[in-house]
């Protein structure tokens, strides 16, 4: 159980927030660990959800605590870039608050099929290597408008299809839009903190809801370890796209969804 919890973990925390798919690592985790029937719409262990869920919004708090300290100084002048960053964050995160209430509710059972996650894995890939390679970087993310923050939102609730990645539909979206590849990414993390802390809280209310709560040291272990990966990757990433582009992102994506297509079809999933 523990080796579990420890490679899930870190794949979370490695994974939430690089435009890789994080849902797609976490099936080909289980699978390479001998689990092959996987059913996206059902968690094996919920206290889990919820660890690594806190853990990869520690991590993403404490990486962007100047960003967040701006906007929290910021309340009561509408006319500064810190406002101005936290209305375009409020709005962004607006429709995957209410698109994912309502999937929440209704459960749709596409979403459950591998074979989505998969595909969606390889086809979102391509379209983030089109973004990055065609589009111009000419904008800031102090200056992004309203309409550039609804639209950068509306795409993020495509995430809740797993495998699309809420990280790289953002960034993606950002990059068509003609943000720089560090802006593009700073506000994708910027949003993943209200979308985490709600998929965390619903997690949590399910798992209340339950009785199954078990606070034990398993459960330190997963908030440790996917705080402490998700921040390495952070760090790594935003130093990454202050010289290089999405490209390597893009590729692995490819080729990730090409293996998780291959173990659908032809590996036992």
């Amino acid at each position: 159980m523990l080796h579990t919890i420890v490679i899930l973990a870190i794949i979370q925390g490695l994974t939430e927030f690089l435009p890789v798919s994080s849902s797609g690592h976490l099936v080909l985790g289980h699978y390479l660990m001998g689990n092959s029937t996987i059913d996206l719409c059902w968690s094996q262990n919920r206290m889990l959800d919820v660890a690594v869920h806190v853990g990869t919004l520690l991590a993403v708090i404490s990486y962007f605590y100047k960003d967040l300290w701006s906007m929290t100084k910021s309340v009561h002048r509408p006319h500064s870039e810190g406002f101005r960053m936290m209305r375009n964050v409020a709005i962004g995160s607006i429709p995957v608050i209410i698109i994912g209430f309502i999937v929440n509710k209704i459960e749709p059972s596409f979403l459950c099929l591998l074979e989505i996650m998969a595909w969606m894995t390889l086809i979102f890939g391509i379209v983030l290597w089109m973004s990055d390679k065609y589009s111009k970087a000419y904008r800031h993310l102090e200056k992004m408008n309203w309409l550039h923050a609804s639209l950068i939102g509306l795409s993020q609730a495509l995430a809740l299809i797993p495998g699309t990645s809420r990280s790289g539909i953002t960034m993606t979206t950002a990059r068509f839009l003609g943000y720089t590849r560090v802006d593009a990414a700073r506000f994708s993390l910027l949003l993943s903190i209200v979308a985490i802390g709600g998929a965390g809280t619903l997690s949590a209310l399910d798992l209340y809801e339950s009785g199954d709560i078990d606070l034990g040291r398993n459960v330190l272990i997963g908030v440790a370890l996917s705080f402490i990966t998700g921040w390495v990757s952070i760090a790594i990433m935003m130093k990454w796209l202050q010289k290089y582009t999405f490209k390597p992102f893009a590729i692995y994506r490819v080729l990730l969804g090409c293996a998780l297509l291959y173990f659908i079809y032809f590996g036992g999933f």
